[in-house]
C-alpha cells in the first residue's frame, strides 16, 4: 500500500514538473510587461547622471553618457532647503495617512452597518462628491477666508483625509466580515468602539495597507495644494520645491549670460525625479505583497 502510494506522488510530482506552453507564455508575457515598468526608471536614473553636452549629442540612453553627477550637485547646492522640504513631504504623509486612515475607516464602516439609521443618505453623499465638486474657486475661498488656512500646513492635509472612493472600497471590505463574529463580541458585552479597534482593523489589514498605501502616494506626490495654499519656503513640500527649482532652472537656460555655469536642464530633471520618486517606491515595495488582496476583498459589488 505504502509502495502505490509513493508511486502515485511521485506521477503527480512528475506531471506537475511538465513543460507547459501556456505557463511559458504566462511568464514571459509578465516578464516582460515588468521590464516594461523597469526600463523608464532605469533609463530616468541613466539620464540623471549623464553629461548634459552628451545628452544632446547622442539623446538618451540606458547606461548613462559621459557619467557625471553635476545634475545632483547642481540641485544639491542649498542642501538644507531640500532636507526642509523633505521633512514637511515626510511630516505631512505620515499625518495625512495615518488620519485619513481613521476617518475612511470610520466612516466606511458605519456605512458597512446595516442597522445604521443614515445609512443610505449618508452614502448617497459620498458618491454624491464622487462625481461632483464645486470647483477650484470655491475651494480656494473656503479654505482662505473661511477656513484660514493660507501659509499653514493644515492645508497640505485637511483637503485629502476623506476620500469617496477610498471609502467605498473600505464600507465594501467591511461589509464581508462575518457578521456573526460581530455578533458574539456584543453578546459578551463589546462596545463598538472596541469592535471596531480589535476586531475590524485586525481582520482588515490587507485592504488597510492598500488605501494606506494610496495615501502615501497621494500626500507625498502633491504640489497642488502648495501652488494654492503656500508661500512660505519653509513650509513647500518636496514636490512643489522640485517644481519651482526646475520653473528656475528652465528660466536661467533660456538666458544664459546670466550666469557663467552650464545649466542641466535635461539631466536635473531626471535627478528631481530620482529624489522624488525613491521614498514612493519603496512604500510600495513594502506594501505590496497586502495590495492585490486589499484591491480584491474591497473591491465593490453590484
Amino acid at each position: 500500500m505504502t509502495t502505490i502510494t509513493s508511486s502515485s506522488t511521485v506521477v503527480r510530482s512528475y506531471r506537475s514538473r511538465r513543460f507547459s506552453w501556456g505557463k511559458l507564455f504566462v511568464h514571459l508575457t509578465l516578464g516582460l510587461i515588468g521590464l516594461a515598468c523597469v526600463i523608464p526608471m532605469l533609463l530616468v536614473i541613466s539620464v540623471s547622471l549623464s553629461e548634459e553636452k552628451q545628452l544632446a549629442l547622442r539623446g538618451y540612453s540606458l547606461l548613462p553618457v559621459g557619467f557625471s553627477t553635476f545634475a545632483y550637485t547642481y540641485i544639491l547646492r542649498q542642501p538644507g532647503q531640500i532636507l526642509q522640504a523633505y521633512g514637511v513631504t515626510l511630516g505631512v504623509t505620515i499625518a495625512g495617512t495615518l488620519a485619513g486612515l481613521l476617518l475612511c475607516s470610520l466612516l466606511g464602516y458605519a456605512l458597512s452597518r446595516k442597522d445604521y439609521r443614515f445609512r443610505g443618505v449618508l452614502s448617497f453623499y459620498v458618491f454624491f462628491t464622487l462625481l461632483f465638486n464645486g470647483g477650484v474657486v470655491p475651494f480656494y475661498v473656503l479654505m482662505t477666508r473661511y477656513l484660514g488656512l493660507k501659509d499653514n500646513i493644515l492645508a497640505l492635509i485637511l483637503p485629502y483625509l476623506v476620500t469617496s472612493w477610498y471609502v467605498l472600497i473600505l464600507r465594501t471590505s467591511f461589509s464581508q466580515l462575518p457578521s456573526e463574529l460581530l455578533d458574539a463580541a456584543r453578546i459578551d458585552g463589546a462596545g463598538e468602539w472596541r469592535i471596531f479597534f480589535q476586531m475590524v482593523l485586525p481582520l482588515s489589514k490587507p485592504v488597510l495597507a492598500t488605501i494606506g498605501l494610496f495615501f502615501i502616494l497621494r500626500f507625498w506626490n502633491d504640489w497642488f495644494l502648495a501652488l494654492l495654499f503656500i508661500n512660505v519656503p519653509q513650509l513647500y513640500p518636496l514636490q512643489y520645491l522640485l517644481y519651482v527649482l526646475m520653473a528656475n532652472i528652465n528660466f536661467l537656460a533660456s538666458n544664459p549670460q546670466t550666469t557663467g555655469v552650464p545649466i542641466p536642464t535635461q539631466s536635473a530633471r531626471m535627478a528631481m525625479a530620482v529624489l522624488a520618486f525613491g521614498p514612493a517606491l519603496f512604500s510600495f515595495l513594502l506594501l505590496q505583497k497586502y495590495f492585490v488582496r486589499g484591491i480584491t476583498i474591497g473591491g465593490l459589488k453590484g
